[in-house]
């Protein structure tokens, strides 16, 4: 007598799955007829139609509750982020370590500039605009500029003087000298300094002895014109303002721990949260 636990053979098992897929005598396909197969379908295409629909609905109303110009949340930073070029990262941060003497310890820095740079040149800021004439914050009601937008203010190369790589194409690392870029982050609709020029200050963190330092523009300075900024569809060729700093007596062969800030009214340094709120450290280190 067969008992429960026989097995069915490879023939009995292909013949059992034949006729699942495929019953003559039922008609039926998988185990349903035509007729079902034709309500399931329907079902789970009218499901996904409505799904999609609503999905569609609520993306359309989202999209015309928000204002593609400026963010409905906006940063919650009192300050604007510092960032510095060359933006080499260490084990500890920023670090700018390397060996006057030798090329190839340096010119890593010196392409990260040039690089950088080549957003500045007069051929990628064509459609920007000098702001030279204009004193205080650019403010801009109407979309004016080119294809209704607003217009965004030139930042010529010629302001970072000695630091813009037309002078000294090597940024002075060879000789010691290193030159250094400081950008603000962009915050829409921030009027930094509440009407006067923030400036950048660099000191050392581990000792009071000061540094001869050359900054540029003069006084190292954001001019006010390139404020407030509107966002990148309103202003989608503006540049940020620069700071370059350019260190001349710098100690061989020790780390020196450095601190630039952007001091101006409004604008705060001492978040213990964000490092680079309102200022950048970093360290440099020259061999010779």
């Amino acid at each position: 007598m067969a008992t429960m636990n026989e097995k069915k053979t490879c023939s009995q098992r292909m013949e059992n799955f034949q006729h699942f897929m495929w019953n003559p005598d039922t008609g039926q396909f998988m185990g349903r007829t035509l007729i079902n197969w034709v309500w399931i379908v329907l079902y789970y295409f009218a499901f996904y139609v409505v799904m999609v629909g609503l999905f569609a609905l609520s993306l359309y109303s989202l999209m015309r509750t928000m204002n593609p110009y400026t963010p409905d949340y906006q940063d919650q930073l009192k300050s604007p982020g510092v960032t510095l070029r060359p933006d080499v990262y260490g084990e500890k941060g920023l670090e700018i370590y390397y060996n006057a003497s030798d090329r190839d310890s340096w010119i890593r820095y010196v392409k990260i500039l040039e690089t950088f740079l080549s957003a500045y040149n007069e051929t990628a800021q064509q459609d920007n605009i000098n702001c030279s004439e204009i004193s205080g914050y650019f403010k801009q009601k109407q979309f004016d500029g080119p294809q209704n937008t607003k217009y965004s203010c030139k930042f010529p190369e010629e302001l970072l003087g000695n630091c813009s790589g037309a002078v000294d194409s090597t940024f002075g690392f060879p000789e010691g000298s290193p030159c250094l870029i400081i950008k603000m982050n962009r915050i829409i609709n921030t009027f930094p300094g509440k009407g006067t020029a923030p400036k950048v200050n660099c000191t050392r963190l581990d000792d009071t002895s000061p540094l001869d330092i050359q900054y540029y523009p003069v006084n190292g300075t954001f001019n006010l014109h390139y404020f407030p900024y509107y966002g990148c569809k309103a202003q989608p060729t503006y540049r940020n303002p620069l700071v370059a700093v350019k260190f001349l007596n710098i100690p061989k062969n020790t780390d020196v721990s450095m601190v630039c800030r952007v001091v101006g009214a409004g604008i705060t340094s001492d978040n213990p949260h964000d490092p680079y709120e309102g200022k950048v450290e970093f360290k440099i280190r020259i061999q010779n």
